[in-house]
């Protein structure tokens, strides 16, 4: 009798993988409970005295070890002096930009003269077009 030919055996088989599957990948999920436990039991190195995830870290020379021996692009945000201020001001600058733009061409199009005709006769907006405008909306009214 092979495994193949008994579906009850071939079912218990694949349940048996299943099983294995997910107690095997079971602690693979979320590594945020794993980096908690492990951030609560060291100590900050910065000479703080506090535990690692409860240090603010302000002045703490790690994170200037840190740039010093990888450069400053191991830091996930800029530094707020030199030339890296510019990175947080650009978007405001960029921002306020794209304003003006938009409220110079919204009023550029509605100061636009109005169109003229081939012949240089210019269309008026008077009580006679209002009226066939009417007229026509109300024949077209289903």
């Amino acid at each position: 009798m092979t495994i193949s030919n008994n579906p009850t055996l071939r079912r218990a088989l694949q349940c048996i993988i299943l099983a294995a599957a997910v107690f095997t990948f079971s602690g693979a999920s979320d590594p945020a409970p794993r980096f908690n436990q492990l951030g609560h039991q060291l100590m900050c190195i910065c000479g703080c005295g506090q535990i690692l995830l409860e240090c603010n870290h302000v002045g703490c020379p790690v994170q200037q070890a840190f740039v010093q021996k990888y450069g400053p692009t191991v830091l996930a945000a800029p530094m707020t002096s030199g030339f890296d201020r510019t990175a947080w001001i650009m978007p405001f600058v960029a921002l306020l930009a794209g304003i003006f733009v938009v409220v110079y061409i919204v009023r550029a199009w509605k100061n636009r003269p109005a169109p003229a005709l081939a012949d240089g006769i210019s269309v008026s907006r008077n009580r006679d077009l209002d009226e066939f405008r009417a007229q026509a909306r109300k024949e077209t009214d289903l």
